[in-house]
Formats: C-alpha cells, sequence, structure tokens
C-alpha cells in the first residue's frame, strides 16, 4: 500500500498546521493515495516520525514523503532526510534550530521515497 506524508515546518501560530491539514484533505478528496497524513519539523504535531510511525502501522510498504516547502535548506537537505532514516548528521550539520524527536526503525521491506520541496515542483 502506498502512503503520502507531506512534511510541514510548523509554527507557534496555528493557521501552519490547519493550512497542512487542508492540503492534505483536498489530496485525500482526490483519491490519489490511499493514505495521506502530515508531519511536522516542529512546534506541532504529528511531528515527521509519529506520520510514519502511523503509516506504517496502516500497512503502508511505499511511503512518498513530500517537504511544503519553497525551496530547499537545512530542513529539506539535511534535518527532514535524518528523520526519514536516509541521512546520518555530524557535527557539522547543526543549526540553531532543536528537533527531538524519537527514532522510528523503517522495516526492510518498507521503501521511502523522498522528493524535491513542493514550490520546486512548480514549472
Amino acid at each position: 500500500m502506498e502512503a503520502l506524508i507531506l512534511v510541514g515546518h510548523g509554527s507557534r501560530y496555528p493557521y501552519s498546521k490547519e493550512l497542512m491539514e487542508k492540503i492534505a484533505e483536498k489530496i485525500r478528496e482526490r483519491n490519489l493515495f490511499p493514505i495521506v497524513e502530515i508531519g511536522m519539523m516542529e512546534f506541532n504535531e504529528p511531528t515527521i516520525p509519529q506520520a510514519l510511525k502511523k503509516v506504517i502501522e496502516m500497512g503502508a510498504k511505499r511511503i512518498i514523503v513530500v517537504p511544503v516547502f519553497l525551496a530547499h535548506g537545512t530542513h529539506t537537505l539535511k534535518d527532514i532526510p535524518h528523520l526519514l532514516g536516509l541521512k546520518e548528521l555530524d557535527e557539522n550539520d547543526s543549526h540553531h534550530h532543536h528537533h527531538d524527536h524519537e527514532h522510528v526503525e523503517i522495516p526492510e521491506d518498507v521503501e521511502i521515497i523522498y522528493r524535491e520541496p513542493i514550490g520546486l515542483m512548480i514549472d
């Protein structure tokens, strides 16, 4: 089964999460993916690991992760791939944010496909 996780930055303002939920609902309405969830970098839940854990528990074997960001930056190039288990961080990868998230073990039969930020998909 396939799942889509939309990743947002998160904010102290509720509008950020509300907007992510609206985007996810629009995609659900189109029946493009059997499972559509959101995951947030910080400030809000579900976190990225929580979203991963949920879709795996729902039976997803192919998980497509799309950052809802306009362009690449530290989060899309380092932090999110690290949270997905796709990249290890070293001491040179630190920056001013703290993203203390639980670690999710990805089963061997689960494929994670990490896409470009949504802003780069617009031509």
